[in-house]
């Protein structure tokens, strides 16, 4: 009997225990309500060590809605407040762990009610939309003040939440990818190519030039463009991307494939012209490499690669002839010599409204103006010699010709 009764009682004692710790969850949630969030954040912290109460998934959607009403509060926007942030996503996370990942719950379907604009309080989420819309809130003011670090450590947490907003996830990768944190970006933009009807051709972009230029992988870059064309394949903009990566890997078949193609769709397109100038150069077609240069020129005077490249090649065709002089027999100097000068100088001719234009375009640039100086010495234009001599010697100094 005596046994029997301390067994009731020891019942009793952890029964009075368990209802304590209810208790002070109720305590926990009526204190938010009133927003008095510290007392309900340490009520609910030691309700968490109770091994009844801390086994509730209640308890951490209690915990999660009190941390995210105090992320809500923080308007200091730092990464103090980004940890309330955290904690709270943390807290939802494992409440939907513990209701075993199950929406149709009742504990699940309080931790995803939405948010409703316009709604009475009572029937707004209080749960992972709420937070989530808070984020994103902290966001928008952090962009606009020009915080972009903690922007996109906002929007990060944001689309953590919701992965299948696909603004907020882009705009984590965007803004991330901006301040360089490209490997947390490309993980965003990444995730977007999985959602079927999204529009995926930005988030391809950022991924090939972050595999590009970060991460110094043009094969995983090419895999990436290879991917968008197959969805994209009349873009340009992909096209360019494609062959730019074939001639890096120095795959030229592919490339001059690739260049064919996309000039019969834009054959006006002066960087895909510059490139298969650039081929065909390499290949040692050098009149029909220039053909191409001259073509962008033709499509765009301003186009600086065109003007500089064009004029290089006729320069060196001109070399090239001066070069064969040099080289005559005493008995074909006599003959051939003046006529294959009179054609170097020609070329020289040639090649200088192209380096005159590309110098204008660029008119801080010292090589091409040494360059301009060389030709017109060349051609004996003494006012220009002086003028390129006078320019060279204010930026590089008296002795630039020394150099």
């Amino acid at each position: 009997m005596k046994k029997l009764i301390l067994s009731l009682a020891l019942v009793g004692i952890a029964t009075t225990l368990a209802f304590g710790q209810k208790k002070v969850v109720k305590s926990a949630e009526k204190n938010m309500k009133r927003g008095a969030l510290e007392e309900a954040y340490t009520e609910i912290q030691s309700a968490l060590q109770d091994p009844e109460t801390g086994g509730l998934s209640d308890t951490y959607l209690l915990k999660g809605k009190i941390e995210t009403m105090m992320f809500e509060g923080d308007s200091s926007n730092t990464m103090q407040t980004l940890d309330y942030g955290q904690s709270a996503k943390e807290s939802f996370f494992k409440t939907f762990e513990m209701e075993g990942m199950d929406s149709t719950t009742k504990v699940s379907k309080d931790l995803f009610k939405e948010v409703v604009p316009d709604m009475p309080e009572n029937f707004q989420g209080q749960g992972i939309y709420r937070l989530k819309n808070a984020s994103f809130n902290k966001a928008i003011d952090r962009y606009e003040d020009d915080d972009m670090e903690m922007a996109f450590e906002f929007f990060a947490l944001a689309a953590d939440l919701d992965p299948k907003d696909t603004s907020i996830v882009f705009n984590a990768g965007y803004t991330g990818n901006m301040v360089g944190e490209s490997q947390r970006a490309k993980k965003y933009f990444t995730s977007l190519l999985d959602i079927e009807e999204y529009n995926k051709l930005n988030a391809y972009y950022f991924l090939i030039q972050i595999a590009s230029a970060e991460d110094n992988n043009p094969e995983e870059a090419y895999r990436l463009v290879s991917q968008a064309r197959d969805i994209y394949p009349d873009d340009k903009g992909l096209a360019e991307f494609e062959i730019q990566l074939l001639l890096q890997l120095d795959k030229m078949d592919e490339a001059m494939t690739s260049i064919e193609s996309a000039l019969k769709n834009d054959p006006e397109n002066t960087a895909i012209l510059l490139r298969y100038g650039y081929l065909k150069e390499k290949s040692g077609d050098i009149d029909g490499a220039l053909a191409e240069y001259k073509k962008t020129v033709a499509v765009d005077s301003d186009f600086f690669e065109g003007n500089y490249y064009a004029g290089a090649l006729y320069l060196e065709k001109a070399r090239n002839i001066i070069t064969e002089v040099n080289n005559l027999s005493d008995e074909e100097w006599e003959e051939k010599s003046p006529i294959m000068v009179k054609e170097a100088d020609d070329l020289y001719a040639e090649a200088l409204p192209y380096f005159t234009r590309a110098s204008n375009l660029k008119p801080d640039n010292t090589d091409i103006m040494e360059i301009l100086y060389q030709i017109h010495t060349r051609l004996k234009n003494e006012a220009k010699i002086e003028e390129y001599d006078k320019k060279l010697s204010e930026l590089l100094g008296p002795n630039w010709l020394e150099r």
